[in-house]
């Protein structure tokens, strides 16, 4: 993002900024708009949340000095826009639809809403910026590829720990160094039973400002699956077993920790995605290697170690803070800092977190139903692992044991968007439909 400073200083400097329109104003999307209001070049036009009041909090938490007007279609919004105000909305159709924005930020969480505003956005010329890593793991691929058929640009947003591993990545592998393993801190005792029911996770998420459900993804290591799954398939890495090592260490011992078993490490392969429990968060890691002597000779000189593996660490991600980036770099440069491939090299699916019977409706991620656990694609797709991001709705049919993986023919899905794309993005991997049939089939997925 070298040189991004300067190009922002001339979208101001000419009054025009980059315009964003913001999907979901909880923390993270109320920290964009705080963040936003002390750049320049780019702006955030409009904010939709189902709570209206949440809303326009967020411009006043923001400081953000401009007018609030609440809108009801994309066509009022856009007046609006062009007087110099901003707008709160409850519908986000109306940010979908607008002419005024150029980019759309998804920040909800939700697969669903993921994925209906990204299908809308891309029919309306929008760029998509993500934050939304369970809808990027579960339809990523067919949406990148839909926002190129329609002429803008798909990206996972800058900041998270994803965004933050493929800097790393893309460093390393341009210089040529064989990548072993990215990864992440996880900063909370991992609990894959905990739920947003117990009164110690509910006091929790009061002291942070968090929801429980919101604490409940970190804590029982959902999150984490779902961040380094979005790592994977941006990457071809994969886990290097199911659920991940996840092994205790710290910023220090990177190197040591993830290298091959019969180096003293943990892996049994190298090109992984993994994380550590320990002093290693917030950073994100990369442990590279090389045998060339004239490069090992340089890393010593370097206080990089003798090697043959190195850590390359950034000890922070700014998540939500960083987010803006990308919204310029899409629109200015035209260019996404991180996408998904043209398949999946990584699933995140349920897991019961207790006997689950049949009747039972599975609930959201970060509830009391299911926690998460990553494996290959391949893998999961032939156990028939059910996906993390189809699992909200979905009705138990048959008893399921805890600590035992929820399969597709266990429960009984619940209709939505996602599920019909996720249905055109496994027959697009396995080559059973064209790119004009696929358009075709997902045009009526966006106008439904």
């Amino acid at each position: 993002m070298i040189g991004l400073n300067e190009e922002l200083r001339e979208r101001h400097a000419a009054g025009n900024p980059v315009r964003i329109g913001l999907i979901g104003a909880g923390q993270m999307g109320t920290d964009v708009v705080a963040e936003v209001s002390m750049m320049l070049g780019v702006e955030v036009v409009v904010t939709a949340d189902v709570d209206l009041e949440r809303a326009r909090k967020a411009y006043e938490i923001g400081q953000v000095k401009a007018e609030v007007v609440v809108a009801q279609t994309a066509e009022e919004a856009d007046a609006a826009v062009r007087a110099g105000k901003v707008v709160a909305a409850t519908d986000y159709h109306v940010v979908t639809q607008m002419k005024t924005v150029q980019v759309m930020l998804e920040a909800t969480g939700v697969p669903e809403i993921g994925t209906r505003a990204a299908l809308l956005s891309a029919r309306s010329g929008q760029h998509l910026s993500m934050m939304n890593v369970e809808t990027d793991i579960t339809v990523g691929p067919v949406l990148r590829w839909y926002a190129e058929r329609k002429g803008v640009l798909y990206a996972l947003a800058a900041g998270d720990e994803p965004a933050a591993c493929k800097e790393l990545y893309d460093f390393a592998e341009a210089l040529g160094f064989t990548i072993v393993a990215a990864g992440k801190g996880k900063n909370n005792p991992l609990d894959r039973h905990a739920t947003p029911v117990d009164p110690v996770i509910a006091k929790e998420a009061a002291r942070r400002g968090l929801s429980p459900n919101m604490l409940v993804e970190f804590v029982d290591g959902s999150k984490t699956m779902i961040e380094m799954a979005a790592v994977a398939n941006a990457t071809g890495l994969v886990p290097d077993v199911r659920g991940m090592h996840g092994p205790d260490t710290d910023r220090d011992h990177l190197s040591e920790t993830f290298r091959l078993k019969e180096e003293g490490g943990v892996l049994n392969k190298m090109g992984v995605v993994d994380y550590g429990i320990g002093r290693v968060a917030p950073g994100v890691f990369l442990v590279i290697r090389t045998d060339h002597p004239r490069l090992r000779e340089a890393m010593v000189l370097r206080d990089m170690g003798n090697g043959p593996y190195y850590t390359l660490f950034r000890p922070y991600h700014l998540c939500s803070i960083e987010v803006p980036l990308t919204c310029a770099m899409l629109e200015i440069r035209k260019k996404p800092n991180m996408v998904p491939l043209n398949r999946l090299a990584a699933e995140v699916f349920a897991v019961a977190k207790h006997d689950l019977k049949p009747g039972d409706v599975l609930d959201a991620i970060g509830g009391t139903a299911y926690y998460s656990l990553v494996d290959t694609y391949e893998t999961a797709r032939a156990e028939r692992l059910l996906p993390i991001g189809l699992a909200k709705g979905a009705r138990v049919i048959r008893d399921i044991p805890v600590d035992q993986p929820i399969t597709l023919d266990d429960v009984e899905l619940k209709p939505s968007t996602v599920l019909e794309l996720r249905k055109l993005q496994d027959q697009w991997f396995a080559g059973k439909v064209s790119d004009d049939e696929l358009e075709k089939a997902i045009d009526g997925l966006a106008l439904e």
